[in-house]
């Protein structure tokens, strides 16, 4: 399983009221909170993301409450996977339980810049920077969790057994 995309970076510490800001999460379409995804940190970004681009950010991605709205918006704005040095756990946990790939690499995560095109291989844990010709060795994904991430999510996963 592959993920391929331009890069969209952020810093460290993004936390969950930033990636969907509290004001939206009465709303229960997964469309209507990609519209809002990122926008009190990248106002832009729902207007200029597109299908199968990636988000690249530093330490501690996710933190902050731990709201499922805010990987289920990052999936529907079409992000096909977040590279981190880190990720707050329950961000992590809520991810996978939705069939959002992630995946933590300290060296990609530095490396990678703003509008990078890059490639990841979920099952070797490989990122290739296309633009820089640069590649990194990540945290593969272990079988079970690419069975979740291939179902669309643990619920998908566990209704298809």
């Amino acid at each position: 399983m592959k993920a391929s995309g331009r890069v969209f970076k952020y810093g460290d510490n993004v936390d969950t009221d930033v990636i969907i800001p509290a004001r939206y999460l009465n709303a229960p379409d997964p469309a209507e909170l990609a519209k809002h995804c990122m926008e009190d940190i990248d106002v832009d970004f729902a207007k200029n993301v597109n299908e199968g681009d990636i988000i690249v950010a530093n330490k501690n991605f996710g933190c902050g409450s731990s709201r499922e709205h805010a990987p289920i918006s990052i999936k529907a704005s079409g992000v096909s996977c977040v590279i981190a040095e880190t990720f707050a756990r329950i961000f992590y946990r809520n991810a996978i339980n939705i069939g959002l790939p992630i995946i933590e690499c300290p060296e990609a995560a530095q490396a990678i810049e703003n509008g990078d095109e890059v490639e990841v291989d979920f099952d070797s844990g490989k990122i290739y920077d296309k633009t820089k010709g640069t590649e990194y060795q990540g945290q593969a994904f272990p079988e079970f969790m690419q069975r979740i991430i291939k179902a669309e999510g643990l619920i998908n996963y566990i209704n298809n057994k």
